[in-house]
């Protein structure tokens, strides 16, 4: 817009769903974790502050608007451009759990779109998405945001979408954004670089100075990969060779999402993600060549995982690494950050029966133990019941006689109480379970150094936060909603590798990307 000052909006809404955790999410989570709007979320996308309170410094939204200030300064000054305005809406982050109510999801989507309404006119729109979440009684949550937007602004206006690595892809999504991005790492490490380049290309849009032309692949497959980390084979040289074009300038973007396999759309699966400028033969046929390779590394799953009282003896065994640091248990079956409840009582269970003679420290989600012991003086003895309230079918009542160590409260989770029975801790929160730093025990008063054991309730990203005090790192398996054979249950469209014989993707791919209703 010679001469004119480009607006372009930024928005976020991010939940990853476990669709089997009965623990439905409302929009009292969402504000309890993260919720910013206009001024105040511009405000939190600078340099100097804290983006997601207890997360993040500088996730998608900070880059965005950090690289849009730098390009559009610079770009400005050449062309003669007044400048580039940022234009906050609403930032919605809730933790991980079960699916979201519909009034939880209008909730968010009114609010977007009253601070749009207020903000117009608007030149561009960059929405930051999970790209794996659930709602009761919406079938592709993304793609209902994406459509009460578009009535709002019309149907020529750009827009580009980031999505988490593991999101699903779907048809009405692509056909109403011009590009779609997702983060390049597993552990996501790359929140800003993913903002940043959705800030290139949809001023790039504005501009006219670039023309995205996207490709898509959908694979019928839900693990694969091996570990699936970024840094390690198989997938790095998948990885690598996507960096590489993306350096070389043959592409602006590649992606590759290996989905959340307990999203209940019924087209979840591993995607591929091309986008070139100007060149759709060339976005397709590489889109058709990283497909190729994701599909060969489909056999290569996950590693076994450790049963509990096996964890606990190599636990046990490893005194030079409990007397440097800690051993850390993932308890790879309650994985909050995957939207289990994080009530699992399993490994309580087996560190009572194995490992007295360890101080562990462990997490646990149970409000009604939070809010009938707050009052309790520290020191006291009770009798508790823990476990087995939030999910009933699977969960696993625990009685313990336990004493108050201590009381505190911390940003997202809410009150904790630290329960002891004997050398035991169990943190035990009213809020999400998601110990994925140390920061989480030493909020609840407990010091992560003083520990032999620490149990996580995480697949990955707590390996970079714990990576100072980790010496060992053990995968447990007892049985919960994110254990792998349990996204087995759910009703997907056709058969989806390995819960299936699958031979080959590309018939799954063309329903999915051409004709989803044949």
């Amino acid at each position: 817009m010679p001469g004119g000052c480009l607006r372009l909006a930024f928005a976020r809404v991010n939940q990853e769903t476990n669709a089997l955790s009965p623990v439905l999410t409302t929009l009292a989570d969402f504000r309890a974790t993260h919720w910013l709007e206009g001024p105040q979320l511009l405000a939190a996308c600078g340099r100097k502050h804290m983006e997601v309170q207890g997360m993040f410094r500088n996730a998608e939204l900070s880059g965005f608007v950090q690289e849009l200030h730098k390009l559009g300064h610079a770009h400005d000054l050449a062309h003669g451009h007044t400048g580039v305005a940022v234009v906050p809406l609403v930032s919605a982050w809730a933790v991980p759990s079960g699916p979201l109510t519909g009034a939880c999801l209008q909730g968010i989507i009114d609010a977007i779109l009253t601070q749009l309404r207020a903000a117009e006119p608007v030149d561009g729109l960059y929405l930051s998405l999970h790209g794996a979440m659930g709602v009761q009684g919406v079938a592709d949550p993304e793609a209902e945001i994406l459509r009460q937007i578009r009535a709002v602004i019309g149907s020529l206006l750009p827009i580009v979408v980031s999505y988490d690595l593991h999101a699903s892809v779907s048809r009405p999504v692509v056909e109403q954004v011009q590009a779609i991005v997702a983060y390049a790492t597993n552990p996501h490490r790359d929140h800003a670089r993913t903002g940043a380049l959705s800030a290139r290309i949809l001023l790039g849009l504005c501009r006219k100075t670039l023309q995205p032309t996207m490709a898509w692949r959908s694979l019928p497959m839900l693990m694969g990969g091996g570990t699936t980390l970024d840094f390690l084979p198989p997938m790095l040289a998948i990885f690598q060779r996507l960096r590489h074009w993306e350096r070389q300038g043959k592409i602006v973007s590649g992606s590759v999402l290996m989905c959340h396999p307990w999203n209940a759309h019924p087209e979840t699966g591993w995607n591929v993600l091309i986008v070139t400028n100007g060149d759709q033969a060339l976005a397709e046929r590489l889109a058709d060549e990283v497909a190729e390779q994701c599909w060969k590394v489909r056999h290569e799953l996950p590693p076994a995982f450790h049963t509990p009282e096996d964890a606990i003896a190599l636990a046990k065994a490893a005194r030079l690494a409990r007397k440097l640091g800690v051993v850390v248990l993932a308890d790879a079956s309650d994985v909050v950050s995957a939207g289990a409840p994080g009530e699992n009582t399993a490994l309580i269970e087996a560190l009572l029966a194995h490992g007295r003679e360890l101080v562990s420290y462990v997490p646990l989600r149970d409000p009604g133990v939070v809010a009938a012991l707050w009052p309790e003086p520290l020191g006291s003895q009770h009798e508790v019941t823990i476990g087995g309230k939030l999910d009933v079918a699977r969960g696993k009542p625990l009685t313990l006689q336990v004493k108050i160590h201590e009381k505190r409260q911390s940003h997202g989770v809410g009150r904790m109480v630290v329960l002891v029975h004997e050398q035991v801790h169990i943190v035990v929160v009213e809020g999400p379970a998601l110990a994925i730093r140390p920061a989480f025990f030493s909020n609840a008063g407990l010091n992560p150094w003083r520990a032999d054991v620490i149990v996580v309730k995480n697949f990955f990203p707590f390996r970079m936060f714990f990576a100072a005090i980790a010496r060992l790192t053990l995968y447990v398996k007892s049985s919960g909603v994110t254990d792998f054979d349990a996204a087995h249950l759910l009703d997907f469209a056709g058969a989806v590798h390995p819960r299936d014989e699958v031979t080959e993707w590309r018939t799954a791919d063309r329903r999915r990307r051409l004709d989803p209703d044949s």
